[in-house]
């Protein structure tokens, strides 16, 4: 957006509904619109037996979203311009619903895979244009609460999505559970439709002037930004593969908690909810390098009580793991809004095909290993990935830097983590 755009561009309508009701109404549609990515990844255990198939397997096929979701950010990366963000979202939501309830009856996994990877593409489109949305239309003195808004619903979806998913499967099976999954899509649908379509219309911004893979091929010679992506990568590979494998841990000797009990497991994301707003203020203080350091030291000292056979050790290295991954996606995710010398946009949206890509690759890699070693390597995994993350982070210079961007002006996707 130009600057003599933004300068036009009017304050959302839930600025005169009042703070408390726009902020609910952003976390909502966050919330709802991931609900499915999280809620599935706690029901590993049970869809696994459902489907008389490994934990590899099982996990490579719930985590198949992500392949979705990293074409789907340089679907909207690309065609940014000549994409109206309400209708965008309102669309992408409602066909969310459709593979959503379909898993209901996938008879096979290649079937509830290639249903995974639709969620993906529907998922990842609306939360970015979401997020352009916010860009575009908040004011200076209302972006910042509407984007900590948003990163609050993403992270509250890994708590509250794997509970309610838990739940429902434990309780009225596991049809039951994607209808119901389904069903909150709609909701969101229905919610943009009622509260983003009375807001004022979108400002057009025209053609742009150069081509999207001339600008994709400058963010790659960016040495700042490619290790960004690189970043991007490991962590996710981390998170996946922690927080998908551990379900199986859970329901084995010694610990063999219940599948309600294991939806319970996942309130070791309330800190996160907390910390993860954070991140932004830290940098301020201590600079990029130091923070990002911190985050994954964090993650690292969770990693030992992963191996402990007791539930509170796990339940505690969990909870480190957490705050520290999500902490360090937030961190370089703002990193790449100072590093990107155009179209900080197109920019994040290579970040985050780099960052669902390491979804993916993790929770592939990891669980062969798994399978094949046992939990102690898989975790031994995770450790190299933060430890790869933690070198590449050398290259992120203090004197790159800079001020913040302007509130509203090109801001990129702040962790949709949610997207973890």
């Amino acid at each position: 957006m130009t600057a003599s755009s933004q300068d036009r561009a009017m304050p959302m309508h839930g600025h005169h509904a009042g703070t408390v009701e726009r902020t609910l109404l952003i976390g909502l549609i966050a919330f709802l619109t991931v609900v499915d990515l999280f809620g599935t990844q706690a029901i590993l255990p049970a869809l696994a037996r459902s489907y008389g198939v490994t934990p590899a397997a099982m996990g490579f096929a719930v985590n198949a979203t992500t392949m979705g979701m990293a074409v789907a950010c340089l679907g909207v990366a690309y065609f940014s311009h000549r994409i109206d963000r309400r209708r965008g979202i309102l669309i992408s939501l409602t066909l969310l619903a459709i593979p959503t309830a379909l898993l209901a009856v996938a008879p096979n996994l290649t079937t509830f895979t290639v249903l995974r990877i639709a969620q993906g593409l529907c998922m990842a489109s609306a939360f970015t244009l979401t997020l352009a949305y916010l860009g575009e239309h908040c004011s200076a003195t209302d972006a910042g609460g509407a984007f900590a808004a948003y990163i609050t619903g993403n992270v509250a979806s890994n708590l509250f999505g794997r509970l309610l998913a838990a739940g429902l499967a434990d309780h009225l099976g596991l049809p039951a559970t994607f209808l119901s999954l389904a069903g909150l899509n709609l909701l969101g649908a229905v919610i943009v439709y009622v509260w983003l379509t009375q807001s004022a219309m979108m400002i057009d911004q025209g053609e742009p002037d150069r081509s999207p893979f001339s600008v994709w091929a400058e963010h790659l010679r960016n040495p700042l930004l490619r290790p960004s992506f690189a970043i991007g990568f490991c962590i996710l590979f981390a998170f996946i593969g922690t927080f998908t494998y551990v379900n199986f841990v859970l329901v084995r000797e010694p610990i063999a908690i219940g599948q309600m009990s294991l939806g319970l497991v996942y309130f070791v994301f309330a800190p996160s909810i907390v910390t993860t707003l954070l991140a932004g203020r830290t940098v301020q203080r201590f600079g990029t390098r130091p923070t990002f350091w911190g985050s994954l030291a964090v993650a690292g000292l969770g990693l030992p009580l992963l191996v402990v056979p007791s539930l509170p050790a796990i339940l505690t290295g969990l909870m480190l793991v957490g705050v520290g991954t999500f902490f360090a996606q937030a961190t370089a995710t703002g990193f790449v809004s100072h590093a990107a010398t155009t179209d900080r946009g197109s920019a994040s949206g290579l970040y985050l095909a780099s960052y669902f890509s390491g979804g993916l690759v993790g929770s592939a890699i990891l669980g062969q290993v798994f399978d094949r070693y046992g939990w102690a390597a898989c975790v031994a995994g995770v450790g190299l990935s933060l430890l790869a993350a933690a070198l590449l982070a050398v290259q992120l210079r203090p004197a790159s830097e800079g001020p913040a961007p302007e509130a509203g002006r090109n801001v990129p996707p702040p962790s949709p983590a949610a997207v973890q």
